[in-house]
């Protein structure tokens, strides 16, 4: 296994592997080629959404989404996960072999006789019009739902989303979250971090950064490392605009200037990494060419 990989111990020994649920249709030709990578190492466990076999499977899917997002009024409904999700995208993730499911899972997952594998995390990505993009829905996993972090899998979530993108080839990846997400700090390590929408009152919680990234493995160790990434700071530089979580007027600040042409602008990862939540955060333009 890759060294980065040393505390994700769990990934080895083959109770715990990679899924694919997806229609047949839907499958990836040479998954797994666009990007170089030897992090994992079992073949993936195949789903098919359209079987009728495939139920419990779906269900143990929908118990970890709805604890994860219940809270927050976000759970997916059944027919958003099948029409908008299942059916004309890709969904990924990791599952462990039921019979070896840590009782600290057990505790959470109700129990189905006849299922193999319990999936344990959740990545959807749906493809866009523009050729080569696809939007990132969902990410959650059972880790959220545990109470005592040593029951946890170490980098579950990265490790879910990385496969899902690895697998499917993806160059370029849009998605979601909420400033002053915990989940802002995974979601900065897949590539440089464009900020293409700073405000969405269109969604449900206006307070939504919209990013797109073009996916770069060479970003993906310094989520582990939590080294510095050089690289972006030669090719980017701090501009004196800061958004600030706790305030929205920042945000639409930010969205306005977007609106006006005057970007792009990025947001630094290691800096993500290295606040808390609520502080405020550096906006970043690729450095001028002379």
């Amino acid at each position: 296994m890759n060294p980065i990989l040393q505390k994700a111990s769990w990934m080895e020994s083959g109770d715990i592997r990679p899924y694919v649920f997806v229609r047949p249709e839907n499958s990836i030709a040479n998954p797994g080629a666009r990007h170089q990578l030897d992090w994992f190492i079992h073949e993936p466990i195949y789903k098919n959404p359209l079987s009728l076999d495939e139920l419990p499977f779906a269900e143990h899917i929908y118990d970890i989404e709805g604890k994860a997002f219940g809270p927050s009024n976000m759970a997916m409904p059944r027919w958003v996960f099948y029409d908008c999700s299942v059916v004309p995208g890709f969904v990924a993730g990791f599952a462990c072999r039921t019979s070896k499911l840590p009782a600290a899972f057990r505790a959470i997952l109700p129990e189905r006789p006849g299922c193999e594998w319990t999936p344990l995390s959740l990545f959807i990505i749906i493809p866009s019009m523009h050729k080569g993009e696809w939007v990132a829905h969902n990410l959650c996993t059972i880790n959220s739902l545990v109470k005592d972090k040593s029951d946890q899998l170490y980098g579950l979530g990265f490790l879910s989303k990385a496969f899902g993108l690895w697998y499917a080839n993806v160059e370029q990846c849009t998605g979601f979250t909420q400033w002053g997400s915990p989940a802002l700090k995974l979601h900065s390590h897949f590539g440089y971090l464009e900020v293409v929408g700073a405000y969405a009152p269109v969604h449900s919680h206006a307070e939504t950064i919209t990013y797109r990234a073009n996916i770069s493995t060479a970003c993906w160790e310094k989520f582990f490392t939590r080294e510095e990434d050089m690289a972006f700071l030669e090719n980017y530089e701090p501009t004196e605009i800061m958004i600030d979580p706790r305030e929205q007027k920042s945000m639409i600040d930010l969205q306005r200037k977007i609106e006006r042409h005057e970007g792009p602008f990025y947001l630094n990862a290691s800096e993500i990494a290295g606040k808390d939540l609520s502080e405020k955060l550096t906006i970043y333009r690729p450095k001028k060419i002379f």
